[in-house]
């Protein structure tokens, strides 16, 4: 693949920036206004087979549950279903829900620009609602609103770490004891955290900053942070850039923080060190979402070109850990991306930050690259596995 200058790079970004005026700048949002969010203990807006609004069916294993963007909703999903069949009904959590995260008690944890809901799946209703300690201003819609973003759990269940926007300033993680319910402390991070991620002991969570071109990375024992600066292309063009980092996956086998950038390279972050090795990728489109499966498998969000003429479409990357990649071509911008329990099949939410997104998943068969679109929610951004699949926690 021909490796671009930054230059060049530059010049095709201000080429085309009238019609992806979205993803560069921290300039405000669509300002919609509120939807009416429902009290603690709402139930399904709708199941199938209940005339109530509640739960009148056991959610089959293997369902999904996705984060409806556009909406105040999470949506439930059956991935084998056709048609109607797929719709499990929808849960109201509050406006503009972005991350997801799920404990093993079944509880879902939901970021959104209210606070933090939590959402029992077994009965299908949102149980808390958590407000955030950081000010964000107005409630609003649309990629540039405050609140909550990335979304991650301590790996013995008793924290939820969230990243807050908050809309012309840095951000805040704060930390919600799922236990009471409440934040319990809040930590500056830096601006808008995409996603948010732990470590596999626990010891260190951590905030990727889309438009500080970093990750905060936040001891768990004294609660004080470092930045890592994570800019494979420069921090030119500053709030206006494209080349920043989305999201992060942590690699099992040692603890890297692997971000991808433009499916032309790959950054490897020693959170500990904090130096940054670069590696060679291949899809050349933009990218975001990403995660990794138990066996280091990589698997990488597309979302289309930043420049059509020189870049390439939507994709799914699947890249082991030898580098030898594999691109699955996709239809339509895409966000994020889950993995079934059993690693077979990858779930990746057509919800996209940007305009341009469509109301559905594109479900992915591992080993054919066979794809599967089905409708789903309004705007899906993240997506959780109910049996245990690695799911997006932003992402």
């Amino acid at each position: 693949m021909t490796r671009r200058s930054l230059a060049g790079r530059l010049a095709a970004l201000a080429a085309v920036t009238a019609t992806l005026a979205g993803c560069a700048s921290d300039d405000g949002g669509d300002g919609a206004a509120s939807p009416v969010s429902a009290p603690p203990g709402t139930t399904a807006q709708h199941t199938p087979g209940s005339d109530s609004g509640g739960t009148s069916a056991r959610t089959p294993q293997g369902a999904l549950l996705v984060t409806d963007f556009g909406a105040d909703t999470v949506s439930f999903v059956d991935p084998a279903g056709r048609g109607e069949a797929a719709d499990l009904g929808s849960v109201r959590v509050g406006t503009a829900p972005y991350g997801i995260v799920l404990g093993e008690d079944g509880t879902a944890w939901v970021a959104t620009a209210e606070g933090v809901a939590a959402v029992d799946t077994r009965t299908r209703e949102r149980t808390a609602l958590i407000p955030y300690r950081t000010g964000t201003g107005p409630v609003t819609t649309g990629e540039y609103r405050g609140g909550g973003m990335g979304i991650a759990l301590s790996p013995d269940g008793s924290r939820v770490y969230v990243g807050v926007n908050v809309p012309g300033g840095k951000g805040t993680l704060e930390v919600v004891d799922t236990k009471r319910r409440e934040v319990t402390r809040v930590v500056p991070v830096g601006r808008r955290p995409f996603d948010v991620d732990v470590s596999r002991d626990g010891r260190q969570v951590y905030a990727t900053n889309h438009d500080s071109f970093d990750v905060s990375v936040v001891d768990t024992g004294d609660w004080t942070a470092r930045r890592i600066e994570v800019a494979p292309y420069g921090t030119e063009g500053g709030l206006g850039s494209w080349l920043k980092p989305h999201y992060t996956a942590v690699r099992p086998s040692d603890g890297a923080l692997l971000l991808p950038f433009e499916g032309e390279r790959l950054a490897v972050v020693d959170p500990g060190t904090g130096r940054v090795r670069i590696e060679d990728m291949t899809a050349n489109t933009h990218q975001h979402g990403v995660t990794a499966g138990a066996d280091g498998t990589l698997y990488v969000v597309g979302t289309g070109p930043i420049d059509p003429s020189e870049d390439e479409g939507p994709s799914l990357t699947v890249r082991p850990p030898d580098g030898d990649e594999r691109v699955v071509p996709l239809e339509g911008p895409h966000e994020t991306v889950a993995l079934s329990a059993d690693g077979r099949t990858a779930y990746v939410s057509g919800g996209f930050t940007r305009d341009g997104y469509w109301n559905g998943l594109s479900v992915v068969d591992v080993a054919t690259g066979r794809v599967t679109r089905i409708p789903v929610g309004e705007r899906p951004l993240a997506v959780a596995v109910l049996d245990g699949g690695r799911g997006t926690d932003a992402g």
